[in-house]
């Protein structure tokens, strides 16, 4: 089930609904939302997020939120502000945790991470079976958020 996104914003930005996917529960795979980032004084696209709906072993890697800020808007928490907005939906969704994640020498995504309140729970070697490992990285930071 997907909820209306439409309360997603705040005084500096709001999420805007893309699209979603429908999960795959044999494969792990999870319901999925797509969404753009975009200020509130005037709609500008300053990047784009998803999140993926529940837990599962997969997501306690890959993590729940993904996010990416163009290089000319970076430096204003705008990932770490619609992070904290997507808590809200997760929340409807019955989630009382959440996870992301991020590589090591990623300083941004730790700092947004940081920003949103979430605690450094472990930086674990990536299992070999996953597609992160295979697109060759090889360690990630997970955060745990409670909400």
């Amino acid at each position: 089930m997907f909820y209306n996104t439409d309360f997603l914003k705040n005084d500096e930005i709001f999420l805007r609904l893309d699209n979603t996917v429908k999960g795959n529960p044999e494969k792990q795979l999870v319901d999925y939302y797509n969404l753009k980032i975009c200020l509130s004084s005037d709609g500008t696209e300053v990047g784009l997020c998803n999140f993926r709906v529940g837990n599962t072993q997969r997501l306690f890697f890959g993590g729940n939120i993904g996010y990416e800020i163009y290089e000319p808007y970076r430096g204003h928490y705008y990932s770490g502000k619609a992070c904290m907005l997507l808590f809200d939906l997760a929340r409807k969704h019955n989630m009382s945790y959440m996870y992301i994640t991020c590589n090591p020498d990623n300083i941004g995504s730790i700092k947004n991470c940081e920003y949103a309140g979430g605690t450094l729970v472990a930086t674990v070697d990536l299992p070999t079976d996953t597609d992160m490992y295979e697109e060759g990285e090889r360690h990630k930071c997970i955060y745990r958020f409670s909400l």
